[in-house]
């Protein structure tokens, strides 16, 4: 009772988390069960599931068949204990991932419950958080980016509200949060900051509790250090491999850069995916007067101390995705945008008349950009992009297996893993490949010059993007293209052209594509095997 106490120094209203929760994980595995079968797609193929097979076949820490790029292995244990007791099928993972995801949105329920003491404010911030195209898809992938925002969320349970906080619990949700992606080590930093500023300021009795907090929540750098330590003692790397760190931190400091990265995250945070939507009404709201409640006071919003620290998180990791990451993925954010969600939902509710109606608008239009993509550039997993790709990914590798069985195949990633390890679900035996970055100009006419290192291709649009755009989330095109690869991939009939091949089959949804391309060559026969083919 005493633990219990102090887990849990608030009153469970207006119903304990214990029935909370199934209510939660129901709503998420009914809305996600036909994807759950699905075999893996981009980055979870690319890297988490094979560092997570590799510890689970070999107990190993660190990646064997990927290389090792230092991301903690909270992940890979969590899954690798879900497929020793289930098997190792997609949707034994995918309903592990949700699991994690119906404790995230619990702790969006619990963090807007301790915050405005609105159960109905509460239930719209949860259930528009678990809607929002991006954390939809995420809930079901096995990026490490939602098993971090799941603890990350509980730590800011217990360490932004204005009374009552416990910075020990904090400290280990936060330590958590760490052990699964490295980059969640910024808000438990953020906000011992902020208690190390504020007890500098403080001249009373609270000065010593300020920076007691402070102190419990820098702990989380600890066992992150200790894991650096070890993938040290190990690869002779701290960081990961030295291509890696150049991507993510070492080509990324340019101010130019910066500035145009900012930029972009900035609309993630206020823009993307119809967020505009709520954070656009929220402001708007903001011009009304305060209404009343039942009794005649005016309805509480959440105090200067929190919404203060909340702005400090919000900023700290637009700022910091600006200078670290070399793609600007957008669930690197995932845990901010709840605090978004809540802070325009706190707006309509103390300002605007019918707000639950402007809150049911607002999930209306994440429904809407969940099924439909948006008009502009952006990356497939920021929606239900992915899962039709995923589908037209399997047909293409059908129509490869019956049309041109044997083929050396040239291609680019992901349907290169997909094609070389059978682990992902696509194929039972691997594929000889060649593989080249993507399908531009440059990239074709390479392969145009090594025609004797494939005999078909697959190719496929790597990014989406729209044949006349409305707009772009970038500043200017060129620097999208200079900075975060926007690129620009050929046709697949100019494609087959340039590559003097035949275009058999193709298919295309919503701006996407994939199609196989055969070619008819005279190669000489050799008794000795060939050499591997080439890598781009």
């Amino acid at each position: 009772m005493q633990l219990k106490r102090l887990l849990n120094p608030w009153p469970d209203e207006p119903l304990p988390l214990w029935m909370i929760f199934p209510v939660i994980f129901v709503a998420l595995y009914v809305s996600h069960f036909v994807f759950l079968r699905l075999p893996y797609f981009w980055d979870e193929a690319g890297y988490y599931i094979p560092a997570a097979w590799d510890f689970f076949r070999t107990g190993s820490l660190i990646p064997i068949t990927t290389v090792s790029n230092a991301h903690p292995p909270l992940p890979s244990i969590y899954l690798a204990l879900w497929w020793k007791t289930s098997g190792f099928y997609p949707e034994v993972t995918r309903e592990a991932v949700l699991v994690v995801a119906a404790l995230a949105i619990l702790a969006v329920w619990r963090l807007a419950m301790r915050l405005t003491s609105s159960p109905l404010v509460a239930f719209w911030t949860a259930l528009l958080t678990g809607i929002y195209p991006i954390w939809f898809s995420q809930s079901m992938l096995a990026h490490a980016d939602i098993f971090a925002a799941a603890c990350s969320l509980w730590g800011m349970v217990y360490a932004l509200p204005s009374r009552n906080r416990r910075p020990w619990v904090a400290a280990v949700c936060f330590s958590a949060a760490a052990l699964s992606k490295e980059t969640a080590i910024a808000i438990p930093l953020v906000l011992a900051l902020t208690s190390l500023i504020e007890a500098m300021r403080d001249r009373s009795e609270g000065k010593g509790r300020a920076l007691r907090e402070a102190a419990w929540l820098a702990l989380p750098v600890l066992p992150l250090a200790v894991w650096y330590c070890f993938h040290y003692f190990k690869t002779g790397f701290l960081f990961g491999n030295p291509e890696f760190l150049r991507y993510n931190a070492g080509t990324t400091m340019g101010p130019v850069r910066v500035l145009a990265a900012l930029w972009h995250r900035l609309l993630h945070l206020a823009a993307h995916m119809n967020l505009f939507v709520p954070v656009a009404v929220g402001l708007a709201a903001l011009l009304l007067p305060l209404r009343k409640d039942a009794e005649g006071a005016e309805r509480s919003g959440i105090v200067w101390f929190t919404f203060k620290r909340i702005y400090v998180l919000l900023a700290a990791n637009a700022l910091l995705f600006s200078l670290i990451g070399g793609a600007l993925l957008t669930r690197y954010l995932l845990p901010m945008y709840p605090l978004v969600i809540l802070l325009a939902l706190v707006s309509m509710y103390r300002r605007a008349p019918w707000w639950n109606a402007l809150a049911a608008i607002s999930a209306a239009a994440f429904v809407a950009a969940l099924l439909v993509n948006p008009p502009y550039g952006f990356a497939p997993e920021d929606n239900l992009a992915w899962t039709r790709l995923v589908r037209m990914d399997l047909a293409a590798i059908h129509q490869l297996e019956k049309r041109d069985p044997g083929a050396i195949v040239m291609t680019a990633w992901p349907v290169s893993d997909q094609l070389t390890r059978p682990e992902l679900g696509y194929v039972k035996e691997p594929w000889r490949v060649l593989v080249v970055n993507d399908f531009t100009s440059a990239q074709i006419d390479a392969a145009a010059a090594q025609p004797e290192n494939y005999s078909a291709a697959l190719v496929f649009s790597t990014k989406f993007d729209p044949v006349n755009p409305l707009f772009s989330l970038g500043i200017d095109q060129r620097l999208n293209e200079q900075y975060f690869g926007m690129h620009h991939d050929l046709a697949p009939e100019e494609i087959a052209l340039r590559l003097h091949g035949t275009l058999l089959w193709k298919q295309s949804n919503q701006g996407m594509w994939i199609a196989l391309i055969r070619f008819n060559r005279q190669i000489e026969a050799a008794l000795q095997r060939p050499a591997p083919p080439a890598v781009y």
